[in-house]
C-alpha cells in the first residue's frame, strides 16, 4: 500500500487510540494537534508541507488556507458530509485543484435515536416536568410526522412505531422501504397540521419551516431537530415557540440562538447525543476505510 509523506490532524478529530496508532502505518510523519486552531492561516500554519490533512466538524478548510498548502492531495473528514454546500470543506476548490476530500456518514444516529425517544417519554410521562397533556400518556397512537427519512429519520420512524406510534413523513420522494412499513408519504403542510409531534431530520443548511409550514403546524405540538443547524427561519419560529408548544434538540448549532437556551419552551440539552463512544469505533473504522481506500 502507498503512503503519505506527512498526514496532519488539524484539531482534535476522535479517532479511537487504535486508529490513531494505525494512522502511523499509513503516512512517514503524523501529526495530531489536540486543540483547535485559531483561523486559517493557523490552519495553513499546520498543515505546512503536510500532502494529507484530517479535521472534524469544529474549523473550516477554506480556499485560501489550502493555496498556501500546494503538496496536500487528500483531506479526510472526520465528520458527516452530505454535500459541497453544507461541507466545512471548500470542496469545490478542492475538486478543481485535485485534491480529493473524503467524509462519513450514520456513524452517531443510534445515540440520536436514544436521545429523542428518552426525551419524548420524559415529556409524554411528565418525569421531572409536567406531563405534556396532563395526565401521563404513552406513545402509542401518537402522530408522528417524520420530515426527512434518511438514516436518522428512518430510525426514529422505526423506534416510534415500536412504540406504537402512527408514522407519516416528508421526503424529497416517496421510499418503497417507508411505504412496506406502513409509514405515509405527505405534503409538508399536510404531515404539519396532522401529526402530534414532528422531528426535522434534515442535513445541515437546509432550511424548510418558513412562515407558512409554521402556521401548518399550529398550536401545542411537539418539534425536534435533530440536525446540524435549524431547520427553522428565526422569525416565524420564534412567534411559533411563544404559544404552547415546545422544541427539542441536542445542540446549540440546532437550536440557532444561545438566548433561546434558557427559553421556557425549548429544551436543549446542549450535547452532541450521537457523540457515543460506539460511535467512535464506527467514525474511526470509516476515516480509516476512506485513508486506505484512497492509498490504494
Amino acid at each position: 500500500m502507498n503512503k503519505f509523506k506527512k498526514l496532519v490532524a488539524i484539531e482534535p478529530v476522535s479517532l479511537i487510540p487504535q486508529a490513531e496508532e494505525k494512522l502511523k502505518t499509513l503516512a512517514d510523519e503524523v501529526v495530531m494537534y489536540p486543540d483547535v486552531p485559531m483561523d486559517e492561516d493557523e490552519i495553513a500554519a499546520r498543515i505546512g508541507d503536510a500532502d494529507a490533512v484530517l479535521l472534524s466538524y469544529t474549523s473550516r478548510l477554506t480556499a485560501n488556507s489550502m493555496k498556501q498548502c500546494p503538496n496536500i492531495r487528500y483531506v479526510g473528514m472526520c465528520c458527516s458530509l452530505y454535500s459541497p454546500e453544507s461541507a466545512n470543506v471548500d470542496i469545490r476548490y478542492a475538486e478543481a485543484n485535485g485534491i480529493t476530500v473524503t467524509g462519513i456518514r450514520d456513524y452517531g444516529d443510534e445515540g440520536v435515536v436514544e436521545y429523542v425517544v428518552s426525551e419524548l417519554v420524559r415529556c409524554l410521562h411528565g418525569f421531572g416536568q409536567e406531563a405534556w397533556e396532563g395526565m401521563p400518556r404513552e406513545i402509542t397512537g401518537l402522530k408522528v410526522g417524520v420530515v426527512g427519512l434518511g438514516k436518522s429519520g428512518g430510525m426514529i420512524a422505526d423506534a416510534m412505531k415500536f412504540f406504537g406510534a402512527k408514522i407519516a413523513y416528508f421526503a424529497r420522494s416517496e421510499k418503497e422501504a417507508a411505504k412496506a412499513k406502513g409509514y405515509r408519504f405527505l405534503p409538508l403542510c399536510e404531515l404539519l397540521a396532522e401529526s402530534d409531534v414532528v422531528f426535522c431530520c434534515l442535513n445541515k443548511n437546509t432550511v424548510l419551516l418558513h412562515e407558512q409550514e409554521f402556521q401548518c403546524l399550529g398550536n401545542h405540538k411537539i418539534l425536534f431537530n435533530t440536525g446540524l443547524s435549524p431547520a427553522w427561519d428565526e422569525a416565524p419560529f420564534l412567534k411559533w415557540l411563544e404559544k404552547d408548544n415546545l422544541c427539542y434538540c441536542d445542540t446549540l448549532g440546532a437550536l440557532g440562538k444561545e438566548d433561546l437556551l434558557s427559553h421556557p419552551h425549548v429544551h436543549c440539552v446542549n450535547v452532541s447525543t450521537g457523540r457515543t463512544s460506539q460511535a467512535f469505533v464506527r467514525l474511526s473504522e470509516k476515516v480509516l476505510a476512506n485513508i486506505e481506500g484512497f492509498l490504494g
